[in-house]
């Protein structure tokens, strides 16, 4: 028994309790909110359908992890080219075989499920780079140097571009500048690819669709078109203002309650806490990601091993970039893009690929620990 009981207490003592908590509250939090934003959309005893789903989900993905922990995250290394070739296998298989819905093929219908391979391809990626830049930590010391990481990862962003997802292709971005920066690439390098990105904007729009345009805009003036591109960011205005300081109430908003506010149980969830529950509300939800965030970035300052710092700062942008870009297109100062709110917005490839990310930062921090421990 006393051997058992040591164990346990050094079990306990490498699990990062900030993080597991956090996360732990923002996946309650979706689900009580996806509860609010759906109920009234399907009757009868379908009427918490996505709730159940969601739960359900959340449930199996978090025993998943658990196992997970019992796993050296340094074996992901050595799958690094396998991963890679699945994941391009998955982004055409999409091209070939997936289902359109909101004027995307991004899906594949497996059974019940619909999966969106996109969602997985980013921690794949954050996998596969970590492997490639492991072994250039330090190198990035020319254009030259950088050039085959940015192949690396540009032609899985290009499979992606073509869905079309832009949301996802930007996230693609925000981990590889991400990474690159913890690989310690010098900052004439960055300043000059943000610049040409910069002067190349004029160009880009040309190859835009129009309504990745009208996205653009609108965002600059949602009364463009009130009824169409700007209609989302317009209710999604009226929704989180009318909550005021303590919101109207779980169950009680009335631009979600009376679909005035589309997607509001997925990319607008965020919308539905700030009328519900107002500022204060939405300031504890930021809080909680907050923490989930500078955990993220403890993890990556304290890992044990290049690899693991690498996974962790990718992992780390990846949430940072996602919360960014979500919060700020629900309020009006971004422009609207398909990226939910991690761990809160429904979906079930989101809710997947979030959790084992979670999981994977939990894990880099355990094995840092057990290191420490017996050493």
């Amino acid at each position: 028994m006393a051997i058992v009981s040591t164990e346990t207490k050094r079990f306990l003592r490498r699990i990062d309790f900030e993080l597991l908590i956090a996360a732990i509250a923002i996946l309650i939090f979706g689900i009580v909110i996806i509860s609010s934003a759906t109920h009234v959309n399907t009757p009868g005893d379908e009427r918490f359908w996505y709730v159940r789903r969601q739960g359900l989900f959340a449930v199996v993905n978090v025993l998943v992890a658990v196992l997970f922990m019992n796993f050296d995250y340094r074996g992901l290394q050595q799958y690094g080219n396998k991963l890679y070739v699945i994941n391009l296998i998955m982004l055409v298989a999409v091209m070939l075989f997936g289902h359109a819905a909101l004027g995307a093929q991004r899906w594949i219908q497996l059974g019940p499920i619909s999966i969106q391979p996109s969602e997985f391809s980013k921690l794949i990626m954050i996998i596969c780079m970590a492997s490639v830049l492991e072994e250039r930590m330090g190198k990035l010391n020319t254009v030259q140097d950088l050039i085959p990481v940015a192949a690396y990862i540009g032609l899985p962003f290009i499979l992606v571009l073509k869905q079309p997802d832009l949301g996802t292709s930007l996230v693609f971005m925000a981990i590889f500048f991400g990474m690159v920066i913890a690989c310690g690439i010098r900052w004439k390098i960055l300043a000059g690819i943000i610049f040409a990105g910069i002067a190349s904007m004029p160009l880009l729009w040309q190859f835009m669709k129009d309504y990745q345009k009208m996205r653009i805009m609108v965002f600059l003036d949602p009364n463009v078109d009130p009824l169409g591109s700007g209609y989302h960011i317009i209710q999604s205005k009226i929704a989180i203002g009318s909550g005021m300081l303590f919101g109207k109430g779980l169950f009680e908003g009335t631009q979600s309650q009376l679909n005035f506010l589309p997607e509001n149980h997925t990319d607008f969830i965020f919308a539905v806490v700030g009328e519900e529950l107002g500022f204060v509300g939405a300031t504890v939800l930021l809080l909680l990601y907050l923490v989930v965030l500078w955990r993220g970035i403890k993890i990556a300052r304290d890992a044990g091993d290049v690899f693991g710092r690498l996974l962790a700062v990718g992992i780390t942008s990846m949430l940072a970039f996602h919360v960014l870009v979500n919060v700020g297109m629900t309020t009006g100062i971004m422009p609207v893009t398909g990226i939910p709110l991690p761990l809160m917005s429904y979906g079930i490839s989101s809710l997947t690929t979030n959790i084992l990310a979670i999981a994977i930062l939990m894990n880099i921090n355990m094995r840092k620990q057990k290191l420490l421990l017996f050493s």
